[in-house]
């Protein structure tokens, strides 16, 4: 249960969603233009969302649902995340 679920924005505005059992090592080798070819041709600019606490399958998962998503419906997630961390 170390699988974590990531939404990182991109320098085009777009939302990308991937897991990884240490999200801070993976976007650094995001930067690096290492791993997803998604980012050969945008940077990488930040980590707006985080969901810890999945196995490989269950962030497999939901990953995959995520990535259904629309921007406006991820927006919607990603906001409910920060409004719920403010709280706590």
């Amino acid at each position: 249960m170390n699988w974590t679920v990531y939404i990182i924005l991109c320098s085009d505005d777009s939302l990308y969603t991937g897991i990884s059992t240490d999200v801070e090592k993976r976007f650094n080798q995001h930067l690096m233009k290492k791993g997803a070819k998604y980012f050969y041709s945008k940077k990488p600019l930040r980590i707006l969302f985080t969901e810890p606490g999945h196995t490989r399958a269950t962030a497999t998962r939901r990953e995959l649902e995520i990535k259904k998503l629309s921007q406006k419906k991820k927006q919607q997630l990603i906001n409910m995340s920060t409004l719920v961390k403010e709280r706590a």
